[in-house]
C-alpha cells in the first residue's frame, strides 16, 4: 500500500516537472514569436556643412555662419513629479527664463518646441543635458494604447538652419551684399542676394553634409571601427579679400562726415594698386545692416561703385586726350584758341567757367577747358573715337567680382562722326559710365599705358587652409608708353597747376583730373551735379589709382571743393596707415617731379 503510494507521488510530481517545463517552452516561443520593438544595434548622425566665410586682407571675418539648433520636447513624457526640476535645469543650461519655458510647456501641451535659435557652443551643453535628464529618469516610458507599444521621448536638440553674421555691422556694405533664406526638408540656408555674397555664391555654399553610421555603444555612440561609415563635411569655400578692415573704417567714417559737411547723397572712394589691380578699399557713405534692412535703407542696397552710372564730364578729357595724343593728332604744346570761354559748333554753344584766349594743348586739360577739348576732338574720326572709349573699358563690364554692373554706354561710330556728338563727348556729356570703369581707364596713365582690371577678391580659402589663388586678368596695353608718361605728366601739372592744387601732398607723387556733371531729370538737365576727382598717387615704391565721386552735393557745384578734398583726406588717411610714404624733402633720391 505504502509503495502504491509513493509510486503516485513519484507520478505526480514527475507530470509537475514536465508540465512546468511545458509551460517554459511555450512562453520561451510566445517571447520568441512576438514582435518587440528591439533597439538597434547600430545607429546613424548627420551634421550639416555650412556655407564660407568672407575674410578681409588682414584675417578679419566679416560674414560667417553659424549654425542654429532648436530644443525639443514631449510633455507626455516629462514625469510629473520630476517637471520643476526640468524647468530648471533647462533654464540654467539654455540661458532662457524658467517662467518663459513654462509657460511654453503650458500651451504646447505635447510636443514643445523651447527654442529655435539656440547657438552651436550652448547646443553642445544642452545635448550633455539630455543625457543627464534620462540618468535622472526625469522622463518615463509611456504605452501605446493602439499598438502597445512602449516609448520614451527626452529632449531632443536638432540642426534647424544657419544664420549669417556681420562682425563688423555695416563695414564693405554694399560691396558684401546680403543674404535671404531657403527653407528646405524644414532646415533654413542663406543664400546670396547681392553683392559678394551673391557674386560667389557657388563657392561660399557648402559642398556636402558629414554622415556617419554604425554600430553603437550603450551610451547610442557610434564605435569607429570596419563595420562604420563616415562621409566628411565639406564646408563652403572662405573668400579673401584685397581690402583690409582698418583702413576701410577710417574710409568709410570720413566719407560719412564729408557727406554731411557737403549735404551730398552719397560720397564714394576707391583706392586700387595700378601694378597689380588690388583694390585696397571701396567704400561709400552709404550703408546698411545686412541682418536688419529697413525700407529706408532700400537706396543704399546698390553697390553704387558699379550700379550707378553717371554722365562722367571733365575727367573724361584726359581720356579723349589721350586717345589723339596716341594717335599723332595733336601735340602738347599746339595753341589752341579758347574763344573766351564761349565757342559755337551747328546749334550747340559750349562754354568754360574760365574765359581763355588762348592756350596750349595740354593745358586744356590743366585747366579743364570744354572749348578747348571740343575742338581738338574734330581731329578724331568717329570710329577711332569710338574704338579709343571701348579699348578703355567704357561699356563694358569694370570687374569680375561683383554682379548686376551697369556699364553704360558710348555713342557709337556713326554719332561721334557727327560734330557736336563728337564735342559733348569730349568732355563727358552723351556717354555713361561707373566709377570702377574710371578707375581702371586711368590706371593705364599709371601703368606704362596698360590698363590693369580692380581685384577686389585675393583668394579662396578651403578647409585645410589652403589658398587657392585666382588668375589675374591680363592687362591691356591701350596707349604707348610713351603716351601715358605724357599724360601722367600733364595730370601732376593739372595738380600743381590747375584744377587738382587741394590734392597736393608734400612727398608725393600726385595727379589727377576734375570733373563735373549736370543731371537730368526726365529728359532735362537739372541745376544739380555729380563731382568726381580720379587720379592717382605714388611713392617710391607704391603706385595707386584713386577716384572720388560725390552725388548731388549741395554745398558746392564744384570737383575742386568737394571731390577733391575727398580724395585729399584719402591721401592723409593712407599715409597715416603707411599705405603710402612720402619722401622727406632733402631725399634727393626722390623723382624730380614729386611735389615738395
Amino acid at each position: 500500500m505504502n509503495n502504491q503510494n509513493k509510486s503516485k507521488k513519484i507520478f505526480l510530481l514527475y507530470s509537475l516537472i514536465v508540465f512546468g517545463f511545458l509551460i517554459f517552452l511555450g512562453v520561451m516561443l510566445l517571447t520568441t514569436l512576438k514582435s518587440r520593438d528591439l533597439p538597434s544595434l547600430y545607429t546613424k548622425e548627420s551634421s550639416k556643412a555650412t556655407r564660407g566665410s568672407i575674410i578681409s586682407a588682414d584675417g578679419f571675418h566679416l560674414a560667417t555662419t553659424i549654425k542654429l539648433y532648436k530644443a525639443v520636447v514631449n510633455t507626455y513624457y516629462i514625469d510629473p513629479e520630476k517637471r520643476e526640476l526640468f524647468v530648471e535645469l533647462f533654464s540654467i543650461y539654455s540661458g532662457i527664463d524658467a517662467k518663459e519655458i513654462e509657460d511654453k510647456l503650458k500651451k504646447q501641451n505635447g510636443v514643445a518646441v523651447l527654442s529655435y535659435n539656440i547657438p552651436e557652443k550652448q547646443a553642445q551643453y544642452l545635448k550633455q543635458l539630455s543625457y543627464e535628464l534620462r540618468r535622472l529618469k526625469v522622463f518615463i516610458e509611456r504605452k501605446n494604447s493602439i499598438t502597445g507599444k512602449t516609448t520614451l521621448h527626452g529632449l531632443n536638440i536638432i540642426e534647424s538652419g544657419e544664420s549669417r553674421e556681420y562682425a563688423y555691422d555695416k563695414l564693405l556694405t554694399p560691396i558684401i551684399g546680403y543674404p535671404h533664406k531657403v527653407e528646405e526638408d524644414g532646415y533654413t540656408y542663406t543664400k546670396g542676394v547681392k553683392g559678394i555674397e551673391k557674386r560667389f555664391e557657388n563657392e561660399l555654399q557648402a559642398k556636402q553634409d558629414e554622415i556617419s553610421q554604425g554600430p553603437r555603444d550603450v551610451n547610442g555612440y557610434i564605435i569607429l571601427n570596419r563595420d562604420s561609415f563616415t562621409k566628411p563635411e565639406i564646408n563652403g569655400l572662405d573668400v579673401k579679400l584685397n581690402i583690409p578692415v582698418e583702413l576701410q573704417i577710417r574710409i568709410e567714417k570720413m566719407l560719412d562726415k564729408m557727406r554731411a559737411e557737403l549735404n551730398a547723397r552719397e560720397a564714394m572712394v576707391v583706392v586700387m594698386n595700378s601694378a597689380n589691380g588690388k583694390v585696397i578699399t571701396m567704400a561709400s557713405s552709404n550703408r546698411f545692416l545686412p541682418k536688419s534692412i529697413q525700407t529706408e535703407d532700400f537706396p543704399s542696397l546698390n553697390s553704387n561703385m558699379i550700379e550707378y552710372s553717371f554722365e562722367p564730364g571733365s575727367v573724361i578729357k584726359t581720356i579723349t586726350f589721350s586717345i589723339l595724343l596716341d594717335k599723332g593728332l595733336v601735340n602738347p604744346y599746339d595753341m589752341v584758341n579758347g574763344h573766351g570761354g564761349r565757342y559755337q559748333i551747328g546749334k550747340k554753344v559750349i562754354t568754360d567757367e574760365h574765359k581763355f584766349s588762348w592756350l596750349s594743348a595740354e593745358d586744356i586739360i590743366v585747366h579743364s577747358s570744354n572749348v578747348g577739348i571740343a575742338q581738338l576732338a574734330q581731329k578724331l574720326p568717329g570710329a577711332d573715337f569710338n574704338q579709343g572709349l571701348i579699348n578703355f573699358g567704357f561699356s563694358t563690364v569694370s570687374t569680375p567680382d561683383l554682379i548686376y554692373e551697369r556699364v553704360g554706354s558710348i555713342p557709337d561710330s556713326l554719332q561721334l562722326n557727327n560734330e557736336i556728338y563728337k564735342a559733348t563727348c569730349s568732355y563727358g556729356y552723351g556717354m555713361r559710365v561707373n566709377l570702377m570703369q574710371l578707375i581702371r581707364a586711368y590706371s593705364a596713365f599709371n601703368n606704362n599705358g596698360r590698363m590693369v582690371t580692380p581685384k577686389i577678391v585675393d583668394c579662396f580659402i578651403d578647409g585645410h587652409r589652403k589658398e587657392l589663388k585666382i588668375p589675374n586678368e591680363e592687362q591691356i596695353q591701350v596707349i604707348k608708353s610713351s603716351t601715358a608718361q605724357r599724360m601722367k605728366d600733364i595730370l601732376i601739372k593739372t595738380v600743381n597747376e590747375g584744377t587738382g592744387t587741394k590734392a597736393k601732398t608734400a612727398g608725393l607723387e600726385i595727379g589727377g583730373k576734375t570733373g563735373t556733371a549736370h543731371l537730368v531729370e526726365d529728359g532735362q538737365y537739372v541745376n544739380e551735379y555729380n563731382t568726381a576727382f580720379i587720379g592717382f598717387a605714388n611713392d617710391k615704391t607704391t603706385r595707386y589709382t584713386i577716384g572720388a565721386i560725390v552725388i548731388r552735393p549741395k554745398k558746392s557745384q564744384f570737383a575742386a571743393q568737394t571731390a577733391v578734398p575727398v580724395f585729399k583726406k584719402t591721401l592723409d588717411i593712407l599715409i597715416e596707415e603707411n599705405y603710402l610714404k612720402p619722401a622727406a624733402a632733402d631725399d634727393n633720391s626722390s623723382k624730380p617731379n614729386i611735389v615738395k
